[in-house]
């Protein structure tokens, strides 16, 4: 998904070595603490987070079936769920479902609904919503840039995406009563209920869609049509957007009484209102870590996550088309630089796509051409660059403009690593690098719109798991056909891309593969070979580094950044006197 999920954003740091236990150990930090005050009262419960907004003026979307950025898909969070969910240690419990089975060959999985629940207008909940939320998030005309990848075991997901059948109820999505929901796969994946965790699969009401159309629902959240802990209260462009308890919601009612999101110019002026009290959690800037690790009552929080910043480079646009060129421009630049001047040693440079921490981590990965170090090497960048200009004959005088495309949005480390990367090319290689610094939700669309084609010719990305499966960093993201595949792995005449099929066709056999041990060295095979032909060329790993009143308590860390919908209802205020002012809201 996507540029991470929830907190995310371009400027999150890490911790140097905690990583290797990142799933089972990062749910155990809780809330504020140092705290004796008493639980504010009800009108002041309101949480006030722009760790998310932070840069931007507005969200991408609020329509599930459209989530594809960490800002949206926080707000997504809050109003809509699915059959299942991930917990805060990232296992996969019942959400809206409250059981399911599955068929011996591993491909009809039927799920038992919850008794009584209801959406947020009162309306019950039923298999009729479950299945039809999933079919329109598939439907052709909505062109949503995710369901293909998420729902891609659902079977004829691909033929309902393509328009070539008019609807997969009744085909692969069953409602045989009210509280059963029957769903067959095209094959028996061990993923499909951690794919079944993203928002492309969450649950809107039918009636509701129906009475107000496909995109006009959206403005009518307030009424009703979330399945989520949290409804819309408020949605003020490029001021704030607000939420409020959903109390038909099935699980425990949230304690916060409101949510607000405000958007903020950019992270520094964000962090700053933390400091003067109008918010109670904001993220770090690098240039602000040491002040705010200083903070008094552990005000200072640092989570490793598993998220990856990278380049990419589009294999259908030149000069990226050759793999050499591609190689000296991943190994010009020293990641080890930009980790200590940059990022002052709080991120860990890295030359992974699956990052430290998931299952299918390879701690014997090597970087492109088989260089081991994070720092790159200039010479052997150099000399492929050379031997690339040959093979594709270049010269200095013909050789193509090149334009790295990102968002920094108003981070000033982001922007530093633009222009130190600009300027290592530029020392190793001699080419001149032009940046195109666009708006967050521009730059998603660009990227989205480069699927097949040679719109963008290389671009700044993050990419965070969605849940913890080596899958959704290798079929999910370069697969062929995956609309994540942006990259176009697998694509074009570069002289390795015969084996980039090779590889495209091992994804299919690892993500079925029931032998867990064959199934890890698969995807191992599958990610060297897409580093060494610099499918990405990874930056660094990051951590969550983010500053959160100690009033606030019950938030739990984890490697995802994600609140599952039942953990609303441990948040709450205390009167602690660093709680933010509220009272704008």
């Amino acid at each position: 998904m996507r540029s991470g999920k929830k907190r995310v954003s371009l400027f999150l740091p890490l911790l140097l070595t905690l990583l290797a236990v990142l799933v089972a150990a990062c749910g155990g930090n809780s809330g504020g603490s140092g705290s004796t005050g008493s639980k504010l009262s009800d009108d002041k419960q309101i949480y006030v987070d722009a760790s998310q907004t932070a840069g931007l003026a507005d969200l991408a979307t609020l329509d599930p079936a459209l989530s594809t950025d960490a800002p949206s898909i926080s707000a997504i969070d809050l109003m809509f769920t699915g059959l299942v969910q991930l917990d805060d240690n990232l296992k996969v419990y019942p959400e809206l479902a409250q059981s399911w089975t599955t068929s011996k060959d591993g491909l009809t999985w039927t799920f038992k609904l919850r008794p009584g629940i209801k959406f947020s207008d009162g309306n019950p909940i039923t298999a009729d919503d479950v299945i039809f939320s999933i079919d329109r998030a598939l439907k052709p005309e909505l062109k949503s840039t995710v369901a293909p990848g998420y729902l891609a075991l659902v079977k004829d997901s691909d033929k309902r995406f393509a328009g070539k059948i008019p609807t997969l109820i009744n085909d692969s999505l069953f409602a045989p009563d009210p509280s059963t929901v029957k769903i067959v796969t095209s094959q028996n994946g061990q993923y499909f209920l951690d794919a079944l965790t993203y928002s492309t699969s969450y649950v809107v009401e039918k009636s509701f869609v129906q009475k107000y159309g496909d995109t006009n629902f959206l403005k009518h959240l307030s009424e009703g049509g979330g399945s989520g802990p949290f409804k819309l209260d408020q949605y003020n462009s490029g001021k704030f957007v607000s939420f409020v308890p959903n109390t038909n919601y099935w699980g425990g009612k949230p304690q916060l009484k409101k949510i607000v999101y405000p958007f903020y110019k950019d992270p520094q002026t964000a962090y700053k209102a933390f400091q003067t009290n109008q918010l109670d959690l904001a993220n770090v800037p690098p240039t602000n870590l040491d002040q705010a690790r200083a903070l008094s009552n552990n005000q200072y929080r640092q989570v490793p996550q598993l998220t990856i910043d990278y380049f990419a480079m589009n294999y259908l646009a030149k000069p990226f088309n050759n793999i050499k060129i591609r190689q000296a421009f991943a190994l010009a630049v020293d990641k080890s630089a930009i980790e200590k001047s940059i990022y002052k040693g709080a991120r860990l440079a890295t030359n992974h796509i699956v990052p430290q921490g998931m299952p299918g981590y390879n701690p014997n990965l090597k970087g492109p051409a088989g260089v081991t170090s994070v720092k790159g090497d200039k010479a052997l960048a150099k000399q492929l660059f050379q031997q690339g200009m040959q093979e594709a004959g270049y010269t200095s005088s013909n050789f193509p403009a090149v334009t790295l495309t990102l968002a920094t949005s108003g981070s000033s480390a982001a922007k530093n690593l633009a222009e130190f990367a600009q300027q290592q090319w530029k020392d190793a290689l001699g080419v001149t690098v032009n940046i195109n610094d666009e708006d967050f939700n521009k730059r998603l669309d660009d990227v989205s719109n480069t699927v097949g084609n040679g719109k963008l010719q290389m671009w700044f990305a993050a990419w965070g798991a969605d849940y913890p499966d080596p899958e959704d960093w290798t079929t999910l993201l370069f697969g062929a056909g995956s609309s994540n595949n942006s990259q176009n792995y697998g694509m074009g005449n570069s002289k390795t891309v015969a084996t980039q099929k090779q590889m495209q066709d091992l994804m299919l056999k690892a993500d079925v593969n029931q032998n867990n041990t064959q199934r890890l060295a698969q995807y191992n095979q599958i990610e060297q070979q897409m580093v060494d032909d610099v499918a990405w060329a990874p930056v660094d790993q990051r951590t969550l580094s983010y500053v959160l009143k100690t009033c606030v308590k019950g938030v739990v860390d984890n490697a995802q950044d994600l609140i599952p919908p039942g953990d609303w209802a441990n948040i709450y205020k205390t009167s602690d006197s660093s709680c933010a002012n509220t009272s704008a809201y």
